[in-house]
């Protein structure tokens, strides 16, 4: 059977797919619309982590349409979708599957015994959307059993591996404000979010229309625009985007600039120094080889929907908050002094050469 989104083989069928992934990043962004107002910026951020294949920690208070956001996203998707919320008496088999006994009778009947058979139950994680609600109230035993679903696309039950659906798209929610009672996610498995994005309050304007829409009795009717195997497309022709060496030192050059100088190091590091005094000050630790891989796939789906068959420094600056915020760990003097993770981004984006000297 032919494949019903192959890959282009040809500039014209290059740039025929280019056109076909916009108008669809445009259908699923304008369904989404239809029942989230506002958060246009995290709406798109979403999506560029779909198309560029990674998962997206949500972040905010209570309310404000985190969980809205995916729900309306696995209703303009064509994909099978799941919902796990997190508590702190949630075990690991309650999210990957379990092994279980399951008896049957004998072949042939005719009082030839029963057979006990084990049998695998998939889990919730094995949808192609995952919507894991409030991910920091589970504890760091649980939140461990996403770590190899979200980087391999497999589980491991009982030395057996399952692969899992192809697209797997994971969006966990979380409340940076009630902390009490909460296992704040451990470092290994934040650097598994392609992007965290925060969702802010609404505007004056944004609150009206939500109130029209939900008090007045409207019915929003979103339709499945977009199907998985467009989407796998999608993805590959993402990775086939061009990027110039120059604008992939420039994302090189961003991710070291967030690592402050060693003293095993320093004398090396010296002669090519990225950290700005900010962060020799403030951070403890920086971000990781998947910050650079976010940073150029983000800019990639950037660049596509810009119109353009390259990656531009701007791509990369476009989605460099996102991919970078949750990948630098601050020292305790940041924290007393109240910096954040986005005024080290910002402050490096600022004084970064864009051309390497």
């Amino acid at each position: 059977m032919p494949d019903p989104n192959p890959d282009p083989r040809t500039p014209d069928e290059a740039a025929q797919a280019a056109e076909r992934f916009r108008a669809d990043f445009a259908a699923v962004r304008e369904q989404i619309g239809r029942a989230v107002v506002g958060h246009a910026e995290v709406v798109d951020g979403v999506l560029i982590a779909l198309f560029a294949g990674g998962h997206v920690l949500l972040e905010g208070v209570p309310g404000i349409g985190k969980t809205l956001l995916v729900r309306t996203l696995s209703r303009a998707l064509d994909l099978s979708f799941s919902r796990i919320q997190f508590t702190p008496d949630l075990m690991p088999a309650d999210v990957t599957g379990t092994t279980v006994v399951v008896e049957s009778e004998a072949d042939g009947g005719g009082g030839g015994g029963r057979t006990r058979d084990f049998v695998f139950r998939p889990g919730p994680v094995f949808a192609q959307i995952l919507l894991a609600d409030e991910i920091n109230r589970a504890t760091p035993k649980t939140q461990s059993a996403l770590l190899e679903a979200m980087q391999e696309r497999s589980v491991t039950v009982a030395g057996t591996t399952h692969a899992l659906p192809d697209p797997f798209f994971v969006l966990a929610t979380q409340n940076p404000i009630e902390q009490e009672g909460t296992y704040p996610l451990p470092e290994a498995q934040l650097d598994r979010f392609f992007f965290k994005l925060l969702v802010g309050s609404s505007t004056r304007a944004d609150l009206a229309e939500i109130l029209d829409r939900t008090a007045t009795g409207r019915i929003t009717d979103v339709q499945r625009v977009l199907e998985g195997g467009a989407i796998t497309a999608h993805q590959r022709l993402v990775r086939r985007v061009a990027i110039a060496p120059h604008v992939r030192d420039y994302a090189v050059r961003l991710v070291l600039a967030t690592h402050p100088p060693t003293e095993a190091h320093r004398a090396e590091q010296a002669r090519e120094r990225f950290a700005t005094p900010m962060v020799e000050k403030y951070v403890r630790l920086g971000a990781s080889p998947r910050a650079a891989q976010a940073l150029e796939l983000g800019g990639k789906v950037a660049a596509l929907l810009d119109g353009r068959a390259a990656v531009s420094v701007d791509d990369v600056r476009r989605v460099a908050p996102a991919a970078l915020r949750h990948r630098i760990i601050l020292n305790f003097e940041a924290e007393a002094e109240g910096v954040s993770t986005d005024a080290i981004v910002r402050n490096v984006l600022d004084t970064l050469p864009v051309s390497a000297a």
